[in-house]
């Protein structure tokens, strides 16, 4: 099928926390809309089936409860009201903004996701109702080719977002189409979480995801398109992910993923957006993603992984050649001394990787990251081999186990860890890890934050590994990016 998302340089509020009345409000989604409606059409006549466009790429972000009231349309489960906004604009008052989403649907006979701010009023009877007796909430809305609303989620991990609530209990929310099945739906912050994202899709077996966001871009480990392509690489699945366009922000990354291939913008120079179409394999429900042929192993983790950690760790593990099996390797060979550093505000445990080639390990806690690496030639550049087993508590809360092979800022050590978008050094690697958690995501991120796709990956004896022989270009990250998420 094909596919569209458009990274949006949205036309923002001068003064987001200023009170507006609903005219004024309208008039500035109208001008974001009016992108939108471009874009559809432009969509549609590449062939595109489905289009997705970005979080708060309507109306904006950063106001607070009372500022953005004026922005919300009216919320309407998308799975329990039979609606044409398009065809029956009357029905409900304060739908503009998904009057005109239906009718761009409707015209250009597509699939359409949005973003949009929306309210529901509730009673005090209700223990979760806000004291303003009305909940708010980040809402995405599909609409079919028809321009009939076939599905609402509301986004449950809010990012310091005051001026919304999280719904009551968690949304999974599915909609159907005729050229790929049925697609699950979840927004930004949501993608770090079991609820909703990971449920929706091992739970329902969803092999089509659309995903608007607004994502800050984090090097090494979470900047958007590296996180959205591991997301798609574990699971298996067809991503199509739209994100704002906010370059002083820190905000670009947008594509369509598939496990073998990915479509992508990430570009922190020019001003505008970004529309791109691409054709995409239909991933049937019983193609086996690379999580469930591991969920065997993932169920015996624990279980064969307390044998394992009784086994003596002193000496190394490396790969003998032509063998994705753990064998000896003698203590001779043990690595430099640990240092330590931050990176992504947890502090990683690591070991300089100095050599052209050799094999390295590094614990933290109960993790154990274990590297072979040869460099294709000689540069004067500082990688590292970092290791971090604990709860990362910035700008959220999650538990983390990360083995990550990361270029470091300069010669120094205490540069490890810090956000880095040029490397030269190609390199061919084998990283493993005792991991605790069935669920880990593979990072491969180039120069120029390109992306690359490992050789092989998946689980050998209890340790999850990822491989490639020679990078496309400079290497700047590799890492197996694990969540434990019944330790959050």
């Amino acid at each position: 099928y094909v596919a569209a998302v458009y990274e949006h340089e949205s036309i923002l509020s001068p003064n987001p926390t200023a009170l507006v009345d609903r005219r004024a409000a309208l008039a500035l989604m109208a001008r974001n809309l009016d992108i939108y409606e471009q874009q559809v059409a432009v969509a549609a006549g590449q062939g595109a089936q489905i289009i997705v466009f970005p979080e708060d790429g309507i109306h904006g972000f950063n106001f607070t409860r009372t500022s953005i009231y004026p922005y919300l349309d009216l919320f309407l489960p998308g799975h329990s009201v039979e609606w044409n906004p398009c065809r029956e604009p009357r029905l409900f008052n304060d739908t503009e903004v998904l009057q005109r989403l239906s009718c761009m649907a409707l015209k250009n006979k597509i699939f359409l996701v949005a973003n949009l701010g929306t309210k529901q009023p509730c009673e005090h009877v209700d223990p979760h109702c806000p004291s303003d007796g009305r909940y708010q909430f980040n809402t995405n809305v599909v609409f079919d080719d028809d321009g009939a609303l076939v599905a609402t989620y509301r986004k449950h991990n809010l990012y310091f977002e005051d001026a919304f609530d999280t719904p009551p209990e968690a949304d999974y929310v599915l909609f159907d189409t005729p050229f790929a099945g049925k697609f699950g739906v979840f927004t930004c912050f949501d993608i770090l979480f079991f609820e909703p994202a990971v449920n929706l899709v091992r739970q329902y077996n969803v092999k089509q995801v659309v995903y608007p966001t607004a994502w800050m871009n984090q090097l090494p480990l979470l900047s958007a398109v590296e996180f959205q392509q591991a997301f798609a690489t574990a699971f298996n699945i067809n991503i199509l992910a739209a994100n704002i366009h906010h370059p002083a922000l820190g905000m670009t990354g947008s594509g369509i993923y598939t496990p073998v291939k990915s479509f992508i913008y990430h570009n922190m120079q020019s001003s505008g957006g970004k529309l791109i179409v691409a054709e995409i394999p239909v991933i049937t429900p019983d193609y086996k993603t690379s999580l469930e042929s591991s969920k065997i192993l993932g169920e015996n983790l624990y279980h064969s992984y307390s044998m394992f950690k009784s086994a003596s760790m002193d000496d190394q593990v490396c790969y003998k050649e032509g063998q994705e099996v753990p064998c000896r390797v003698a203590q001779s060979e043990e690595s430099s001394a640990p240092f330590y550093a931050e990176m992504m505000y947890d502090n990683f445990t690591f070991v300089p990787v100095q050599e052209d080639k050799g094999e390295l390990k590094v614990c933290a806690n109960t993790l154990c990251c274990y590297l072979r690496y040869q460099r294709a030639a000689s540069t004067h550049e500082l990688y590292a081999l970092g290791a971090f087993d604990g709860l990362h508590t910035v700008h959220g809360t999650y538990y983390v186990q990360a083995c990550a092979l990361v270029k470091c800022g300069s010669p120094h050590f205490s540069s490890c860890g810090q956000e880095v978008t040029a490397a030269a050094a190609l390199m061919d690697f084998q990283l493993w890890a005792n991991v605790s958690t069935p669920y880990v995501f593979p990072l491969l991120l180039t120069s120029g934050v390109t992306l690359d796709f490992a050789d092989h990956m998946g689980w050998k004896n209890n340790h999850y590994f990822i491989s490639k022989n020679g990078t496309s270009s400079g290497l700047l990250t590799a890492a197996l990016y694990g969540r434990w998420y019944e330790k959050d």
